[in-house]
């Protein structure tokens, strides 16, 4: 779809309605120009807007939500820190980026002491220029989030399901929806600390059978050699110690559901006796020759391909099509990025009642840092992490203090990591700071 183009006064406007707004101030033609073609190049719904005056740039934020403002530090008449008090005014978590030829430690610490977001010296490279405007569209956006999630905090209390408005979650929950009513076996697939026992339960919840047990087994985590007594159950005797019968988890779950964890680690021989439950809902208890019948609905889960077991001859294939009426994929926390600002205000509202902590929310520097991880471990590692910066925090808001090393944003002067700052200039910085202090 080609942009709209639309004039303001004697400004052009590239992009959708609903698109972020960045606002470029500068009264040279030829460098506005080069500006707007720069920016209208990033990626998403972006609208630019440029303006050869700060009179006309803040006639248009007077009446218009602006995500990134872009301006020149040196204008006739008002300037660029005019316009940074006058954006601030507006709208507090716009992000105001200064350009200037005549950039020094004084008027770079004094415009970040005023909320802008960074500097940039001319005459500067294309590339540093998108960049910074980049990070400056990211921090707006989660700052905006993070204000968003404050305001709906009452969400965020325990028994709500599914945490998460990601394009994956809604598709994790159309499928949940879509097989709950029926009595159909689920493989739920996933890496490790994603959420499939969580999604068991849902599905389990969403059935007639909800009224009933929902029993839930690790198959990785109990012993080969007690793990059929304990899904089967024993007759008195079968064995030494075994003074009297016991009903194993299927038995318990009669008329529910049984969720089998991680059933990509069970053994051949205890496949093949799932596999008769599956089929007609019976099976043996050990030291027994009566069968026994139970109207179970199985849900599965796996951690690994089940292509790659059942060719390396771990898993039976035929087990696998049993399982597998309904296959669900829940999707690792790296490919749901969107649902992370959410996930943490839920883990902080279970932390602040566990731990008896009065914590509201998170910094969006925080956020950031919490955002760009990858989380290898997933859910389970997210909530770890919140859990411990609950613990160590010592104000209302989780901040970068209490973020993991491997988390910690890089300290920054304007954006700019003070590791790549050059030793006089670091000198200067702390020169400057010690003046204004004295």
């Amino acid at each position: 779809m080609k942009a709209a183009e639309v004039k303001v006064g004697k400004d052009v406007e590239i992009g959708m309605e609903t698109a972020l707004k960045i606002l470029i101030t500068e009264d040279d033609l030829r460098m506005r120009e080069l500006v707007t073609q720069v920016l209208s190049g990033i990626e998403g719904e972006i609208k630019v807007v440029a303006a050869d005056s700060a009179n006309d740039a803040m006639d248009y934020m007077e009446n218009n939500r602006v995500s990134v403002v872009v301006t020149d530090l040196k204008m006739p008449g008002a300037d660029g820190m005019d316009i940074l008090k006058f954006a601030k005014q507006c709208d507090p978590m716009t992000q105001v980026i200064l350009v200037t030829g005549f950039a020094t430690v004084e008027s770079a610490i004094e415009a970040l002491k005023s909320g802008a977001f960074d500097y940039i010296r001319k005459p500067f490279e294309n590339v540093e220029l998108r960049c910074t405007v980049e990070r400056a569209l990211e921090h707006y956006q989660l700052n905006r989030e993070n204000r968003r999630l404050l305001k709906e905090n009452q969400l965020f209390v325990e028994g709500s399901g599914l945490v998460g408005q990601s394009v994956a979650m809604q598709q994790v929950r159309r499928m949940i929806a879509a097989t709950a009513g029926y009595d159909c076996p689920v493989l739920i697939t996933g890496p490790s600390g994603s959420g499939k026992e969580v999604v068991a339960h849902q599905i389990h919840a969403q059935s007639h059978r909800r009224d009933r047990e929902f029993v839930a087994i690790n198959c990785a985590a109990i012993p080969e050699h007690l793990i059929e007594s304990e899904l089967f159950g024993y007759k008195k005797g079968a064995f030494t110690g075994a003074e009297r019968s016991k009903p194993g988890l299927f038995q318990v779950a009669d008329g529910g559901t049984v969720f089998l964890d991680e059933v990509n680690n069970a053994s051949l021989s205890l496949q093949a006796k799932l596999l008769r439950v599956a089929q007609n809902g019976t099976f043996y208890p050990m030291g027994d020759t009566e069968a026994r019948s139970v109207d179970v609905r199985i849900l599965a889960a796996s951690n690994r391909p089940m292509a790659e077991l059942i060719k390396a001859g771990e898993f039976r294939e035929d087990l696998y099509y049993r399982l597998a009426v309904v296959e669900l994929e829940v999707p690792p926390l790296c490919d749901r990025r969107d649902d992370i600002p959410m996930l943490v205000y839920f883990f902080i509202n279970r932390f602040s009642k566990t731990l008896g902590k009065p914590v509201t929310g998170v910094t969006t520097a925080a956020l950031g840092g919490l955002m760009r991880h990858d989380w290898p471990g997933n859910i389970r590692e997210l909530e770890n992490v919140i859990q411990r910066m609950m613990i160590l925090t010592e104000t209302d808001k989780l901040d970068t203090d209490v973020l993991p090393v491997s988390m910690s944003p890089a300290k920054e002067v304007g954006g700019k990591a003070l590791d790549n700052l050059s030793p006089q200039s670091l000198e200067d910085v702390e020169a400057f700071f010690i003046r204004k202090t004295l």
